[in-house]
């Protein structure tokens, strides 16, 4: 491990931190709206709805730029240009797929802990 795969590691943490932010404000935001009949895993789900086209081309736009520096770059950063791709790739899906779910399931027990 060099200095430059840390700088990977860090920028893959931020980038899918960021974009895990992103949803959990716009399930923030729309929980103010919420209907009656509505469950807190309707409201993730729409904000995720709304979110998951932007955090796609997002990182879609990113990867097209990593891809271009990893076939035309020098090689002294391909493995940092390599890590970073793996980690656009898994922070993206970490942050749709993964941290909305364990959101709605931490919420859901909450829940049940506080009915009983």
């Amino acid at each position: 491990m060099d200095a430059l795969f840390i700088t990977a590691m860090l920028t893959i943490m931020g980038f899918s931190v960021h974009d895990t932010i992103v949803v959990f404000d716009r399930i923030r935001e729309k929980l103010k709206y919420q209907k009656r009949d509505e469950t807190f895993a309707d409201v993730a789900n729409q904000a995720v709805n709304e979110t998951i086209a932007r955090s796609i081309n997002t990182s879609f736009s990113v990867f097209l730029t990593l891809l271009a520096l990893a076939v035309f770059g020098a090689d002294s950063v391909r493995f940092f240009v390599l890590t970073l791709i793996v980690g656009i790739v898994a922070g993206t899906y970490s942050s749709i797929f993964v941290a909305t779910p364990i959101l709605v399931d931490w919420q859901e027990y909450d829940q049940k802990k506080k009915n009983k």
